[in-house]
């Protein structure tokens, strides 16, 4: 395992987003698959409320459009199963980084279908809640590495899922109406 200064620390056992107001603590993992039904749903309608015209557009060039923010959401829904996966066959697996930056530049996310990709996160949030299904109780301690400072448990890896889920719903909304503002 090789330390990787160019990927983003991830988010501590017990963490608390100060933009989006998530605390894992507080996410009760036997609840996460109602949670994200729920979520789901809320990311579904905010992204249908943004205008087809501006999907694509980005505020600023270092900051994401609503159609990569959506696309990342699949993806995120997607690795997380996967992850959850291996925390609950494999003994310590070392996971693989997502590479979000790289996903959306070499499959152009920012001109994605979106109502295809909406389609294809809600296949895979179901995915994601069969294999929370499959968790018993001595599961959610297993462990999964990303680097060796980075220890998590099956639980983090869905209250991760879930964090991303409500964090990225909001910066759609944000992302939207900064679109939406006349230039000064």
């Amino acid at each position: 395992m090789t330390d990787r200064p160019d990927l983003p620390p991830l988010a501590a056992e017990h963490h608390v987003c100060g933009r989006c107001g998530i605390a894992y603590p507080d996410l009760d993992v036997r609840d996460a698959p109602a949670q994200l039904a729920d979520l789901i749903g809320a990311f579904e309608q905010v992204v249908h409320a943004v205008p087809a015209a501006v999907r694509s557009r980005r505020p600023e060039p270092s900051v994401w459009s609503p159609a990569e923010y959506a696309c990342h959401v699949r993806d995120v829904l997607v690795t997380y199963t996967i992850r959850l996966h291996r925390a609950r066959r494999e003994d310590r697996p070392i996971l693989e980084p997502m590479y979000n930056d790289l996903r959306a530049r070499r499959f152009d996310y920012q001109h994605a279908d979106v109502p295809a990709v909406l389609g294809q996160t809600r296949a895979a949030a179901r995915g994601l809640i069969a294999e929370i299904g499959r968790l018993r109780q001595a599961d959610w301690d297993r462990a999964v590495i990303r680097r060796p400072e980075e220890e998590r448990t099956a639980r983090w890896l869905v209250r991760q899922a879930l964090h991303e889920v409500r964090h990225h719903t909001a910066d759609i909304r944000s992302v939207t109406a900064r679109i939406a503002q006349p230039p000064p």
